[in-house]
C-alpha cells in the first residue's frame, strides 16, 4: 500500500476546525480505500507552534511528500516575518515536498519567494493586501483553489475541504475523491471563489474628488454615468481624474460601474422573486443579452444558475 505523509503545520493563530479536519478528511479517504484498488493510505502529522521554533534545521528526519500552512482566524503570525519557518519550507521544496497553503495560509508560503511569477489565491478580502506586499505573485481571487503542481494554494476559510479533496484525487484517484465527496456530502463538481465574492471597494485612498464620486455611483450606478460627467463634477480634466480613479480604486470607472451593477443584481436575484429581465433593467442593463454576459464575465455563472445555487427561494 501507497503511504503518503502530509505535515500540517499547526501555527498561531491558525484554524483548529481546517487542522482538525484535515485529519479527518484523510481518514476517512484512508477508510474508503480499503475498499477500492487504489491502495493509497494517508498519514497526518500536526506540527505545534512549539516544534515550529526548532526548525532551523533544513531537514527532518521523515520528510513529508505535503505540507499544509492551514487558514487563520485570528493573530498576525501569518503576516509577520517568519525567516527560520521560511527557509525550512523553501529546503522541504528543495527535497520534493509539495507546499499548499489555504486562506491567509498564502502569506507564509509568499515570504518563501516561491510563489514569484507564479499564479496564487487567497481568501478574497486578503486578496489586494497579497499583492500588494508580494508584487511579484499574480493574484487570482477568482479561483477556489489553485494546482500549480508543486504548489498549490486554496482560497477562502472552508477551502482547506477542496485542498483535502484536491490531494485524495491526487495521490489517490479522481473516483476515490467523489466518493469521499458523497460521504462528506459536500459539492465536488468545480467551482470559483468569485462565485461568493463581495465588491468591496475601498473608500481610505484620501482622494476626495475619486471618494465623491464613487459616492455618487453607489446611488447612481443603474443611470447611464460618463467619465467626462464624472470628471466635471470633480473639476478635472478626463486624464487626470481616470489616473486618479484607477490610482484609488484598482478600476476604471466602466469596470468600477460593471461591479456595482453585478453586484446590486446578486442582492435582487438573492433576495426577491423578480425576473431576471427586470433585474437586469433595474441594474442598468435595457439589453438582458448584455446583462449576462457581464454577469458571467465576473460572477462566473449565468444569472439563472447564481439563483438557483444561492436564492432562499428556491
Amino acid at each position: 500500500m501507497k503511504t503518503i505523509n502530509i505535515a500540517v503545520i499547526d501555527y498561531p493563530g491558525g484554524m483548529k476546525s481546517a487542522i482538525e479536519g484535515l485529519s479527518e478528511l484523510f481518514g476517512m479517504a484512508n477508510r474508503l480505500s480499503l475498499e477500492r484498488p487504489e491502495g493509497v493510505h494517508f498519514e497526518i502529522r500536526v506540527l505545534s507552534s512549539g516544534e515550529l521554533a526548532d526548525l532551523s534545521a533544513p531537514v527532518i528526519t521523515d520528510v513529508p511528500q505535503v505540507i499544509i500552512l492551514p487558514p487563520c482566524i485570528v493573530g498576525s503570525f501569518y503576516t509577520d516575518e517568519q525567516p527560520i519557518l521560511s527557509e525550512w519550507l523553501k529546503a522541504m521544496h528543495a527535497s520534493g515536498v509539495l507546499l499548499c497553503s489555504v486562506c491567509a495560509g498564502a502569506f507564509i508560503l509568499a515570504q518563501t519567494g516561491l510563489l514569484n511569477q507564479r499564479a496564487a489565491t487567497t481568501h478574497w478580502m486578503l486578496a489586494e493586501q497579497l499583492a500588494q506586499r508580494f508584487p511579484d505573485i499574480r493574484v487570482d481571487d477568482s479561483k477556489i483553489l489553485i494546482n500549480d503542481g508543486d504548489l498549490i494554494t486554496a482560497g477562502g476559510l472552508m477551502a482547506w475541504l477542496d485542498l483535502g479533496l484536491e490531494l485524495v484525487a491526487q495521490f489517490g484517484s479522481p473516483a476515490l475523491m467523489r466518493q469521499l465527496g458523497k460521504h462528506l456530502v459536500v459539492d465536488t463538481a468545480p467551482r470559483q471563489q468569485r462565485y461568493y465574492r463581495c465588491f468591496m471597494p475601498p473608500f481610505d485612498h484620501g482622494d476626495r474628488a475619486v471618494l465623491k464620486s464613487q459616492h455618487y455611483l453607489q446611488s447612481h450606478s443603474h443611470t447611464s454615468v460618463t467619465v467626462k460627467q464624472l470628471a466635471e463634477d470633480c473639476h478635472l480634466t478626463e486624464r487626470t481624474f481616470l489616473r486618479r480613479f484607477v490610482r484609488a480604486t484598482g478600476y476604471k470607472p466602466k469596470e468600477y460601474i460593471q461591479q456595482l451593477r453585478i453586484s446590486k443584481a446578486c442582492e435582487a436575484l438573492e433576495g426577491s422573486t423578480e425576473s431576471i429581465e427586470a433585474i437586469s433593467l433595474n441594474s442598468g442593463y435595457d439589453d438582458v443579452s448584455a446583462f449576462r454576459k457581464v454577469f458571467i464575465k465576473i460572477i462566473g455563472l449565468t444569472p439563472r444558475e447564481f439563483r438557483r445555487r444561492f436564492s432562499a427561494e428556491t
